[in-house]
């Protein structure tokens, strides 16, 4: 009987019905033929249609179903070329080619314990079968992977996780599980676009993948889009009413943003206290969303400084930047933190790293300040050494010198040990330079701006503090220090 074409349309049943048994076998095998020769060209869609004509012509033939389980698998369609496998080697269980396609399926598919047991029975039937021992071992392989995966999950180590579903996918690249585990750890270490393409392309697949549909919705939460991800949520428990990750995850998404607007509302009103406990509570509810949790720790800290928790408001600007090491604003709330507790160089450090990021002229002014600020804190503080305020008057500041010069003169110590001495020799200059500066108003405004007062020509390595006091007190001879009793000098004037 001549070959049919497989593009003819298939003989209608009831003409089938008038073939004997033997017709029938060879019409099949007409089919099977010409399928063979499509997959040796690899028209592998020619092949499928060829050997479903000689299935639906004698389908109680197991290598017919071999032949198109070999086809489909080329066509990566694992899961049909697994039932056509099965169903081969139901019919026959002595088809070694069948056994060892539905372990490849299965290996490929990541079942790798039903895969085994195929290549143990290809074994049974062939004990030499060189392909069967080394799928054996792959698929022995994916179960240690899958049992360092496990472990690693508990202990979130998630690159452990990452590298062992890589190389299970080696040999079980049609796995969507091990694909979705990948992209949830992906997820879970913050390599979010990655994460997001590889649950993309299994939603390509399959768009009603409920784990893949979490772990989108996984991405977006953990960067902050908490709206978009809590719809991801709810279209994976669609999908999967029982799945937990998703419900959890959807629960938590509500409730930090509940708790954080809440917090936002508290501080706008100006319910200092209320705000910095809301975005505590806040932070308490996901330590995995490393996003959130780091505007949350920079919320906070904005609360501590207008509380005058400084301390702790650096501390949290420092958590929410090893949160976020990008975080511009986190640097800028520690900055001026350290600023208002004047620890200058600090906030030189953080106003650098964000110029360095964003050089606007904004933050090259802050930065400016800052090291002004750090230059002046190098100096001599000269309003110390007097023990005035930054706005003392001329009159307070001549009060001031008076009281301190009388105090550290070298003469009212001239009975003390050489050490005392020379202290107070050291005390009794500088408080001529701090008056000598802050009693002449250039010099002062010059000084109060973080300007050199070397400029000036003042050379404060030469200063004779001597001078000053004699002037100060009307001249030589105008005053000496006498004893009044043990340890007691007044002052004379001449």
């Amino acid at each position: 009987m001549a070959a049919v074409h497989c593009g003819e349309p298939m003989e209608p049943e009831r003409e089938l019905e008038l073939m004997s048994d033997e017709e029938m076998e060879r019409e099949a095998e007409s089919f099977k033929e010409q399928g063979n020769a499509f997959y040796v060209k690899k028209d592998y869609g020619e092949a499928l249609h060829c050997y479903t004509k000689a299935i639906d012509v004698c389908p109680k033939n197991a290598s017919y179903y071999g032949n198109r389980a070999a086809t489909l698998m080329m066509l990566t369609r694992y899961r049909e070329a697994l039932e056509d496998s099965q169903q081969a080697v139901r019919l026959d269980d002595t088809f070694m080619k069948g056994h060892l396609r539905e372990g490849k399926c299965h290996l490929l598919l990541g079942n790798a314990m039903a895969a085994s047991r195929c290549f143990q029975k290809v074994l049974e039937l062939e004990p030499d079968n060189s392909q069967a021992q080394q799928e054996l071992k792959n698929a022995e392989a994916i179960l240690e992977y899958e049992r360092l995966a496990e472990v690693g999950f508990e202990k979130r180590d998630f690159r452990m996780v990452v590298y062992c579903m890589d190389r299970a996918l080696e040999s079980a690249s049609a796995c969507h599980r091990f694909r979705v585990l990948k992209a949830e750890c992906l997820a879970l270490l913050g390599r979010y676009s990655e994460a997001q393409s590889v649950a993309s392309d299994i939603l390509r697949m399959d768009s009603t993948n409920g784990d893949a549909l979490y772990v989108r919705g996984l991405c977006l939460y953990y960067e902050d889009c908490i709206d978009k991800a809590v719809q991801f949520f709810m279209q994976a428990l669609r999908m999967a009413p029982d799945h937990e990750k998703a419900r959890i995850a959807c629960r938590n998404a509500k409730a930090l943003k509940a708790k954080k607007e809440e917090g936002n509302k508290a501080f706008k009103e100006g319910n200092y206290e209320e705000a910095y406990e809301l975005y505590s509570e806040a932070l308490t509810i996901d330590p995995n969303n490393i996003k959130t949790n780091a505007k949350l720790y920079c919320n906070r800290a904005t609360v501590g400084s207008k509380l005058k928790k400084l301390e702790q408001a650096i501390e949290d600007c420092t958590k929410a930047i090893s949160l976020d090491e990008t975080y511009i604003k986190a640097y800028l709330r520690r900055a001026q933190c350290y600023m208002d507790t004047q620890m200058y160089e600090e906030a030189v450090r953080d106003y650098e790293k964000v110029y360095q990021t964003e050089k606007t002229k904004e933050h090259k002014q802050l930065l400016k300040n800052a090291q002004l600020e750090l230059k002046k804190s190098k100096r001599k503080d000269y309003y110390k050494v007097l023990g005035v305020d930054k706005n003392a008057t001329e009159e307070e500041i001549k009060k001031a010198y008076r009281k301190r010069a009388l105090m550290h003169h070298p003469d009212r110590h001239s009975g003390a040990s050489a050490e005392v001495q020379k202290e107070e020799e050291k005390k009794f200059k500088e408080v001529g330079e701090a008056f000598t500066v802050l009693s002449d108003p250039k010099k002062k405004s010059r000084y109060d701006s973080g300007h050199d007062l070397d400029d000036d020509g003042m050379n404060m390595g030469d200063f004779d503090a001597n001078n000053i006091f004699k002037a100060f007190f009307g001249g030589p001879g105008g005053f000496s220090f006498e004893a009044s009793g043990p340890g007691n000098f007044f002052f004379q004037f001449g």
